[in-house]
């Protein structure tokens, strides 16, 4: 049970967070304003504003388009992200496993992480045509070596000491990873899930703005080609918040409770 004094904290800290976002949108208010009436540099319908905004994201919810743009861009990146994990486990076993592979494809993957998502989209369309199947790819591309990398150093932080104990308990090779390396790698790896899905997420955008009939990134280009200022940036917040609740609410939330369980924090 809560304290009298944690209680208070907690209320002010949320006082303090609601503050804030008043503040930051009352800044943005009168932004626009010196920069539409004051200054007069920008023409209203290039700048986005509080009120054009909800009243786009109004719209938006009305007709049914932005819960059908959120269910798709989330279903296509649950998708590729699912792939990801898959084939980067795998990759960071093998190189794990192989000094060849450590010395040579880790190199390579530490590189081809290093492309923006988008480079990935002309080698989508191409192979896989305008579809389902070429967005999914640039996710999984996207966000695939970055768990292979996470997997394999994750591995690696493994205390040995674990590993002998098992071997003196008469644990099989088979059963190694699954009892004793990955559940004592488990938060290395939940963190870099957490990572590989703000590439996913990213990767998605970058899918989606260029071949797709319904989806977050398809809804921003709509704004584009309608001059519609306030819908982008509607669309914009509305990607910001799916990531910092999957962020905060999901992969945070279990890597405190990995961390708290193993007394780490």
């Amino acid at each position: 049970m809560k304290t009298g004094g944690e209680a208070g904290v907690k209320m002010r800290r949320i006082l303090g967070s609601v503050l804030f976002f008043i503040g930051l949108i009352a800044f943005w208010q009168l932004l626009y304003v010196a920069a539409t009436d004051w200054m007069e540099w920008a023409k209203p319908y290039a700048v986005p504003h509080p009120a054009g905004v909800v009243q786009s994201a109004g719209t938006l919810l009305a007709n049914g388009t932005l819960f059908a743009a959120v269910g798709k861009s989330m279903l296509r990146v649950l998708v590729g992200f699912l792939i990801s994990l898959v084939i980067g486990v795998l990759f960071g076993i093998l190189i794990i496993q192989s000094d060849y592979f450590a010395r040579n494809l880790k190199p390579l993957l530490l590189g081809i992480q290093t492309l923006p998502s988008i480079c990935w989209v002309p080698f989508a369309i191409l192979w896989f045509g305008l579809n389902e199947s070429a967005i999914v790819f640039v996710v999984v591309m996207g966000s695939v070596f970055s768990i292979s990398l996470s997997v394999e150093s994750g591995i690696k932080e493994v205390p040995p000491i674990y590993i002998k104990a098992a071997r003196t308990m008469g644990v099989t090779p088979g059963k190694m990873y699954t009892k004793v390396i990955f559940p004592a790698a488990l938060p290395s790896f939940v963190a870099g899930m957490k990572q590989a899905w703000s590439f996913a997420w990213r990767a998605l955008m970058s899918g989606e703005v260029m071949s797709a009939s319904v989806g977050l990134g398809y809804t921003l280009m709509i704004g584009r080609d309608l001059a519609d200022i306030n819908q982008v940036m509607t669309v914009m917040l509305v990607i910001i918040l799916i990531g910092i609740v999957i962020d905060k609410g999901i992969f945070s939330s279990v890597e405190n409770y990995l961390l708290r369980q193993r007394g780490l924090k």
